[in-house]
């Protein structure tokens, strides 16, 4: 039984026989050990709508719970007005046969049994190699979506891309003037067209399959160079474990009258007028700052219409969930699409929008400068090729979507614990060494062993951080945020080696050692779960 499941429900039983109003309960590590091992802030939030001090209500409620005592060992209330609860510790020693037998279900959910969710990331136009930036996006909607599909949801992993637009007129522009060049011809490079060196290949494949006689403005220009870019982006991808199930693209919306049906609709319900040349949106009427241009007075249109047009097919598509995971270059233009889709009286409560902050390399101490028009950049697979997959899943998941992440070259190519990834991967490694050396001298794992063995402080401590990994995978659920995942492996795994430096696993007391192999056999069984669901690799020697 999931302890906080379990309080949650208790809590709510509580309320009721008050006759409260049912209030959403959150349940948290203590940050004291003082005050026990889990917390709610639950009598601040009735605060307010009953009128009374949080103590006086925290107490309260302590009065009326009745819970199980081999599961709790104790409630106190503490300034200014939390529940505190003590686990027993019989619980604790409980665990080890409790996640021998889960094993890979072990801190498993089913919220999202039954559902559909769509998860978009990368999303890159094919215009380049996937640069760093993409790299941490394509980790992090990796991430989201094995979160979900860990608590049950059935996940489509997306991938749109913008193909009709200027970005894709200024790299068929910049192609056909190298494929000139090389011939001889004194043609310049589109003003921000593309320079790196990627185009030149591209204008090899195509000089090797169409030879030198193409004419200025052939689409074959784009073609090949959207087929050759786009291949490379998918090969990058899986390279560190990242596979689509679709891949959609702005052409799609224009050929099937999706976005002439869209404007038609925006018209039908007054959202949009023609000024200056320009189809505008009238986000102005509701509630937005200004109005936003659809279609410039060119007719080119921008990226909010097929944007818009998009993503009223993925919510027709009838998911449960959609989530966005993109750039902070997007943060001034999703809330258009909502509001378009809101304005037209879709459901926009079940999409939501992640933002991930931006990533620079550091070496040597020093900031690695790039810039994607330029062709000054490393590409996604350099990174790779430098410091391997793991590292770079890793490392993109560490810090929060919305902080801005230093990636530290030096550390990543470290091949000691010191890299944060190896850490981890050492203890996986460390732990199936001792449980083969145990096999070596006959012990085998099972759940035949004493619990009431495992009382040592370093024990029960790795026993508590165990118990965790649920409650750290129902906050993963909560925010889709992956690095809360990331920072428990590391407490995980600290704890561990802590362990280890003064307890022998291995011993002459046959029970103890059986019984301290189990301990070690269901750390190791979390620490695969929490690394799989970051696409890490869980090495069994190192």
């Amino acid at each position: 039984m999931m302890i906080k499941k379990y309080l949650i429900q208790s809590l709510l039983d509580v309320l009721r026989h008050l006759n409260i109003q049912e209030e959403p309960i959150h349940i948290a590590p203590t940050k004291n050990p003082r005050f026990g091992d889990l917390s709610t802030n639950l009598a601040f939030n009735l605060s307010k709508k009953i009128g009374e001090q949080p103590i006086d209500i925290a107490k309260k409620i302590k009065t009326y719970l009745k819970l199980d005592p081999d599961l709790i060992q104790e409630i106190s209330v503490s300034d200014p007005g939390f529940i505190n609860f003590q686990i027993s510790k019989s619980y604790y020693q409980g665990l080890p046969e409790l996640i021998l037998k889960e094993g890979q279900h072990y801190g498993k959910e089913t919220e999202g049994k039954g559902k559909t969710a769509n998860v978009e990331f990368v999303s890159a136009n094919p215009t380049g190699p996937l640069t760093v930036g993409h790299g941490r996006q394509a980790v992090l909607g990796d991430a989201v979506a094995s979160i979900l599909e860990w608590h049950g949801y059935d996940v489509t992993r997306e991938y749109y891309y913008n193909n009709a637009g200027r970005q894709m007129r200024l790299l068929r522009q910049s192609v056909e003037a190298r494929y000139f060049q090389e011939l001889g011809k004194d043609i310049p490079l589109p003003e921000g067209g593309y320079k790196g060196e990627y185009i030149r290949d591209i204008v090899q494949i195509i000089r090797q399959k169409h030879g030198d006689k193409l004419h200025a403005d052939d689409i074959i220009f784009q073609k090949e160079a959207e087929e050759h870019i786009f291949n490379n982006i998918k090969s990058s991808l899986e390279k560190i474990g990242v596979k689509h199930d679709r891949f959609t693209n702005e052409k799609m919306y224009y050929e099937n009258k999706a976005i002439d049906e869209l404007l038609q609709s925006l018209k039908q319900t007054d959202l949009i007028y023609e000024s200056e040349g320009a189809t505008w949106f009238k986000a102005s009427s509701i509630g937005k700052s200004q109005d936003r241009v659809l279609i410039k007075s060119t007719g080119e249109p921008t990226y909010r219409l097929p944007d818009m047009a998009y993503h009223q097919d993925k919510v027709n598509r009838g998911f449960d969930l959609i989530v966005d995971v993109f750039g902070a270059d997007h943060v001034d233009t999703y809330p258009d699409v909502l509001s378009c889709l809101d304005a037209l009286h879709y459901d926009t409560s079940k999409i939501k929008v992640l933002i991930h902050q931006f990533v620079t390399l550091v070496e040597a101490g020093k900031t690695v400068k790039m810039s994607t028009r330029e062709g000054q950049f490393i590409t996604l697979e350099n990174l790779i090729n430098e410091t391997g997959p793991d590292v770079v899943r890793y490392f993109f998941v560490m810090r929060g979507m919305n902080s801005h992440l230093n990636f530290d070259m030096d550390t990543a190519k470290d091949q000691s614990d010191q890299n944060p990834v190896y850490y981890l991967q050492y203890a996986h490694a460390r732990i199936a060494n001792i449980i083969k050396h145990g096999e070596s001298l006959g012990y085998t794992l099972n759940t035949s062993f004493d619990p009431a063995l495992l009382v040592h402080s370093s024990e029960v401590d790795l026993l508590k951080q165990l118990d965790l990994f649920p409650i750290v995978m129902d906050t993963a659920l909560e925010t889709l945020e992956p690095q809360g995942i990331a920072n428990y492996l590391q407490s995980l795994a600290a704890h561990f080696h802590k362990f280890y430096a003064v307890c022998r696993v291995i011993t002459d007391d046959k029970s103890l050692s059986q019984s301290r192999l189990a301990l070690i056999s269901a750390v190791q069984t979390v620490l695969a779960n929490g690394l799989r669901i970051l696409g890490i690799q869980t090495p069994e020697r190192m």
